[in-house]
């Protein structure tokens, strides 16, 4: 079933074959550029604004909306068609306001520290489930402009990729958000980062690396047992040459498994390698997985060693803890599967 994002504008033109072409620009126009509803869309006759409302439903049911950082960020949790359910974050900073959205629902890359990943996978997202959720944000937005989107909820972007890269054309040419303003993390889909890196929009790329060698990634990370370390870092390297896009590692900082100096010095040297930039991430605790975050002296430590090494460094804005703003977490408390802890080593 189509709902309300899901027509690129030839279907819409099929759709309103029997109005002058014109309604057609004012649809598109009202739906992208103005971020309005149907029934807003007072430029339309009522008899067709009904029609649209009824031939194309919104994609999103809201279960539950938390808020929270002084209402600062807001976190949904939205029903889909067949029951699946997804989240989407919106995050205002003081330079812009990001809108964080899934492209899954579940996921089927067994991260067992993500609470997606223990969740399992149920299907994909359509175009029009990934690009409302930017337009609910931006509705719920008010006043601020949502300038920047991130396809780092739940689910792997690049094996939902055809979607995903159509969602991302809608957003660049029709809501206007610049592709600088877009970013696409992996877990570490080579084919996907190879056909990324032949698209025509220079999107930037974040890669959840966690460990910097394939013993203990293809334990944290187990497509790496399919992708390992060194044809990940070919494909990235070939990702910035054809785009000239700064590249991003996130790294969960996990107790006693990835916050050694050992791990950051074999980090800083892929980093240095590929000119990356680095984002550590305080691990958000999940009911399924066993271990803590790294503390926060340990996340200063490790933050100090990179920067010394000659890497980009920071330490990612942990927001909405209180209200498991975390990827997954939001369903993860009946949803979670128990895993077993990562070797300490």
């Amino acid at each position: 079933m189509n709902t309300q994002y899901d027509p690129d504008r030839a279907a819409l033109g099929d759709l309103l074959a029997a109005e002058p072409r014109y309604r057609i620009d004012q649809l598109w126009d009202g739906l992208y550029r103005q971020g309005k509803e149907f029934a807003e869309l007072t430029t339309l006759p009522a008899a067709l604004r009904a029609r649209l409302a009824e031939e194309l439903p919104p994609a999103l049911t809201e279960v539950t909306r938390s808020v929270t950082d002084e209402g600062d960020t807001t976190k949904w949790l939205w029903e889909l068609a067949g029951g699946a359910r997804v989240e989407t974050v919106l995050m205002h900073y003081e330079d812009r306001s990001t809108v964080c959205v899934s492209t899954q629902a579940g996921c089927a890359m067994a991260c067992g520290f993500c609470a997606t990943g223990q969740a399992g996978f149920e299907r994909q997202l359509s175009v029009g489930e990934i690009v409302e959720q930017v337009m609910a944000a931006r509705r719920a937005a008010g006043g601020r402009r949502v300038s920047n989107v991130v396809f780092m909820g739940m689910g792997e972007p690049l094996a939902n990729f055809d979607a995903v890269w159509a969602a991302v054309h809608r957003l660049h040419d029709d809501v206007g958000i610049g592709a600088r303003h877009l970013t696409l993390s992996t877990v570490g889909i080579v084919p996907g980062i190879r056909r990324l890196a032949g698209e025509d929009l220079p999107v930037n790329l974040a890669v959840s690396l966690h460990a910097a060698d394939d013993a203990l990634r293809d334990e944290l990370v187990p497509i790496n047992r399919r992708y390992p370390l060194a044809e990940l870092t070919d494909a990235c390297e070939a990702y910035v040459e054809a785009t000239h896009r700064r590249l991003s590692f996130e790294w969960a900082m996990i107790e006693g498994v990835n916050d050694r100096f050992a791990d950051a010095d074999r980090l800083a040297g892929l980093a240095r390698r590929l000119r990356a930039h680095v984002n550590l991430i305080p691990l958000n605790s999940t009911p399924g997985y066993p271990v803590r975050g790294s503390s926060r002296n340990r996340v200063h430590a490790f933050h100090d060693r990179l920067s010394a090494a000659g890497v980009n460094v920071t330490v990612r804005d942990t927001r909405g803890s209180d209200i498991d703003a975390a990827c997954g977490q939001l369903r993860a408390g009946h949803e979670a599967r128990p895993v077993p802890a990562p070797r300490r080593r």
